[in-house]
């Protein structure tokens, strides 16, 4: 049996769900197609918490994180859930980026301070500091898996269909505006497939569009056992001077938020070994647990080093790390969000909603053509 529809959306993670909600909303016939059962663990949408932040250096991401904001919130009014907390974020190391983030701050307008060491520890004692410290206060976080089920009650209320433990068996461009997406309980002909399943791109699409390369790994944070109440940390990011002994030790940095009720997350960012997202083995890599557990008790006096829980998510991470948000054809793509693409969430929503509709195309280092 083939059902017809305006636009099938493949993967009801954070950004498939949201473009199935921008479809939606805006009056087409949409149906949302999601490989695992509903609250699953095995992509990058899962669990309490995301940082969200303005702080980028660079103007079309603070442009993104802005219109987040305020779509994180209509959501927050439209399904009566609380997703975005704001605790404000912290910055600090002997860094170059650093510097380049308070300059695009500056530029864009957006709120921030610069600590001395004294202030920040003062102000946030859980953690060490021993350079000056850029606070920005509309950081925060987000809470994952109460943000996919909000999107996808989102796109339900306006008309689009969700069906979990649906896999999509394969794709088949028909024509500029008919594809015909397969899976094991019949097939849906549309005018459009929007493709957002981020470390399965390649295997799903590869063929049909030209992706540039994806690297896909398995990370490793770990939930920390907080000292201190889990309502007064920020988030946070350090940066350690490149070439440094800490540099080598700590994967040049790190990227820390309370994750509620499971304590401080706290993780490496994009250091992962390389894995296929259905042969993975979901457990942490011992020296960097170690390393983890090694930075916690150097630099974060408010958890219990010894008391961590590993937990694991998938980065797809294209070359220069920018995201993957393209057409050709009857086919949208979504994927490399490499570990940063949470926050933008529902402006990703809008984007891909755009791109399927008529075309309309973000920056263009989006694209596929790097």
């Amino acid at each position: 049996m083939t059902e017809t529809v305006d636009v099938v959306v493949v993967g009801g993670g954070a950004m498939g769900s949201a473009a199935a909600w921008q479809l939606a909303r805006r009056g087409l016939d949409v149906v949302l197609l999601e490989q695992f059962e509903a609250g699953h663990a095995r992509g990058a949408s899962h669990g309490t918490s995301r940082i969200f932040r303005l702080s980028y250096p660079d103007p079309v991401y603070i442009g993104l994180a802005r219109e987040a904001q305020r779509t994180w919130q209509e959501l927050e009014d439209l399904t009566g859930t609380r997703l975005l907390t704001v605790t404000g974020g912290v910055d600090h190391g002997d860094h170059p980026h650093l510097r380049l983030l308070a300059d695009g701050l500056a530029a864009a307008g957006v709120a921030h301070t610069r600590l001395t060491p004294a202030e920040a520890a003062e102000r946030w004692p859980g953690i060490r500091f021993d350079t000056e410290a850029l606070f920005h206060p509309d950081s925060g976080r987000l809470h994952a898996d109460r943000s996919v089920a909000a999107l996808q009650a989102a796109a339900g209320k306006a008309g689009a269909l969700v069906r979990h433990s649906t896999p999509v068996t394969s794709i088949e461009v028909l024509g500029e505006d008919a594809v015909l997406v397969r899976t094991d309980g019949g097939d849906y002909r549309a005018r459009r497939v929007v493709a957002a399943v981020n470390a399965w791109a390649a295997k799903l699409v590869g063929g049909l569009v030209p992706l540039p390369p994806l690297r896909v790994t398995q990370e490793q944070p770990a939930h920390f056992h907080a000292r201190l109440p889990e309502d007064g940390w920020p988030s946070f990011g350090h940066l350690f001077a490149e070439g440094s002994a800490d540099a080598s030790a700590f994967h040049g940095g790190i990227y820390g938020l309370a994750a509620p009720g499971d304590g401080i997350k706290v993780g490496f960012h994009g250091v992962g070994p390389e894995v296929d997202p259905d042969h993975r083995d979901f457990l942490p890599e011992p020296g960097q647990l170690a390393a983890l557990r090694e930075y916690a008790r150097r630099w974060l006096p408010g958890v219990d080093a010894d008391r961590a829980d590993p937990i694991s998510c998938t980065y797809t991470t294209t070359p220069d790390t920018h995201f993957v948000l393209d057409r050709l054809g009857p086919v949208v793509v979504a994927t490399g969000f490499s570990g940063h693409g949470f926050k933008f969430v529902p402006a990703v929503g809008r984007v891909l909603a755009d791109l399927a509709i008529d075309g309309t195309r973000p920056d263009r280092r989006f694209g596929f053509a790097r």
